[in-house]
């Protein structure tokens, strides 16, 4: 079945989580100063996401570049690196364990679209990252991924489902090649 975009509508179930103002001092103001390369450092980042709704741990590095679509929806634990233009494409939930490296360019995303229906219905399923995980440079965590505390997800890994904890995963889509 081919999309039917004129067709398309938000759910009704789903609610961005702030207040329109709040939305749009996030998107107009918060957002592109967070995604800054031109303004260094990590305490000042962290302040800016937690002034918006974001849980972050102690002892946490952002760098510059990085995205979050709605902050009030992103859970980082404590010692946790964010790498240049990591994109937190949370629309539902994203939850990171403490100490998880997430590495440059690596792309979650919580939400999709149904391809198989005419109305392109959208999907949403919340990420979960345990603690003592790697996510590799250019790695894609998709919709509903659980991936279990120690785990390596590789350069450029395409990941779906449940990770096993303490897996190293590479490839698209994404198999486990042993343990850490």
């Amino acid at each position: 079945m081919i999309q039917r975009l004129d067709a398309y509508q938000t759910p009704p179930h789903w609610h961005p989580g702030r207040p329109w103002l709040v939305q749009t001092v996030w998107f107009c103001l918060g957002s592109p100063l967070l995604a800054a390369r031109w303004l260094p450092g990590s305490p000042w980042r962290v302040l800016l996401l937690r002034a918006f709704g974001a849980r972050i741990g102690a002892g946490c590095r952002l760098k510059p570049g990085v995205r979050v679509q709605l902050p009030w929806r992103l859970v980082v634990g404590d010692h946790c690196w964010l790498g240049e233009h990591a994109w937190f494409d949370n629309l539902a939930l994203v939850t990171l364990g403490n100490r998880v490296c997430v590495s440059q360019g690596a792309y979650l995303c919580t939400g999709n679209h149904d391809f198989r229906s005419a109305g392109f219905e959208q999907r949403l399923a919340p990420i979960s990252v345990g603690d003592d995980v790697w996510i590799a440079a250019r790695a894609v965590l998709a919709p509903g991924t659980v991936v279990g505390p120690g785990a390596v997800i590789a350069l450029a890994a395409v990941v779906s489902g449940v990770v096993p904890p303490g897996a190293l995963l590479r490839g698209n889509p994404a198999v486990v090649m042993g343990q850490r």
